[in-house]
């Protein structure tokens, strides 16, 4: 099986395709990623020269491009990641989160249609990965679950949300073999820094002000990135045609009290004195449209497919910024730019 896994240079893609590519070494996996700014090949170092790896450059906003693309390569199934996925920078710039994550979705919905249907297997699928914000907003109680109706805040939930809507129709109306997932958030090793643990450790490490939005209080389930990883090997083998998925780790931490934490690990991991980390948190203004709670109900995963979290959050944070503190140099090429000196090499 010959698969294409969109996005794959990026913080859950390139999970996904070292999980593939070291799994399954009868698939042949192509990672299919445009290289913009959060896209790293470096992240996929470890597996570059497997045999059953391969790179191509595409934007999928690009039909023509995303059309050459199927026609060549002949893929057998689709492992959609390939999104803009930062609530403020959709918020600043909305026309790329509609261009990326609506038409892109839409391109290569076409293409597989055109390329993969006519002669697709009992193992071909177009797997579509998506967020627990298309749902919106939770109170103090409750949980999103399968069933939750979408209520989108923000311009990168309603583009997930509208992808989530076109995956479905060309299932319903072209066929095409679909599944979905939407997921919780993500930590682990190669986040770009962006992102509310990444930023933290490296403004810790470098003793500048951690910035909490309002007063911290909003609610996250956290889900680590190598657990995602694996729930979507889990769903693009075993799901049924047509179904979704919510993924999720049973595990909600307020913004403030994750920051506490992280402090202490901090503290802990660079032989300071406790509480030192705790005098750079920095509170500043909220972000616009900010939800307050999102939280999954991952039953139906754990009871179909027999999926779970394989790590408490602790131990999962720790790691994290173990992997960090050891991959210095990734963050600093990161900061000064170097690791787009490869990206447009290839």
């Amino acid at each position: 099986m010959k698969i294409a896994i969109t996005g794959g240079a990026g913080f859950i893609g390139s999970h996904v395709v070292r999980l593939f590519v070291n799994k399954y070494p009868q698939y042949t996996i192509v990672n299919v990623d445009a290289l913009t700014y959060a896209g790293n090949l470096n992240n996929l170092t470890d597996v570059e020269n497997a045999p059953n790896y391969s790179f191509k450059k595409c934007d999928i906003v690009n039909a023509e491009a995303v059309n050459n693309l199927f026609a060549t390569e002949q893929f057998d199934a689709v492992i959609h990641l390939a999104a803009e996925s930062h609530v403020d920078r959709s918020i600043a710039d909305p026309l790329s989160f509609i261009n990326t994550n609506i038409i892109g979705t839409v391109n290569l919905l076409n293409a597989y249609r055109t390329y993969i249907t006519p002669k697709q297997s009992a193992t071909s699928r177009f797997y579509h990965i998506s967020t627990d914000e298309v749902y919106g907003s939770l109170g103090t109680e409750g949980f999103f679950t399968e069933e939750t109706s979408y209520d989108p805040r923000s311009p990168y939930s309603a583009s997930k949300a509208s992808s989530d809507h076109l995956v479905r129709a060309y299932y319903h109306t072209y066929k095409i073999p679909v599944v979905l997932s939407n997921c919780s958030n993500n930590y682990g090793p190669n986040q770009f820094p962006e992102k509310l643990i990444p930023v933290a450790i490296s403004n810790i490490k470098n003793n500048k002000p951690i910035p909490v939005y309002g007063k911290g209080d909003n609610v996250r389930d956290w889900l680590y990135v190598v657990d995602h990883a694996r729930a979507i090997d889990k769903i693009f083998h075993d799901a049924a045609i047509g179904s979704t998925y919510n993924i999720g780790g049973f595990n909600e931490w307020k913004n403030i009290d994750l920051i506490h934490l992280l402090c202490t690990i901090m503290d802990e991991e660079l032989g300071r004195k406790a509480g030192t980390s705790l005098q750079l948190i920095t509170y500043v203004t909220d972000r616009a449209g900010h939800d307050q709670r999102y939280a999954i109900d991952a039953s139906m995963i754990q009871r179909n497919l027999g999926w779970e979290p394989s790590l408490q959050f602790e131990q999962g944070l720790r790691q994290t910024v173990q992997w960090y503190l050891q991959n210095g140099e990734w963050l600093e090429s990161i900061a000064n730019g170097t690791y787009q000196h490869k990206l447009i090499t290839n």
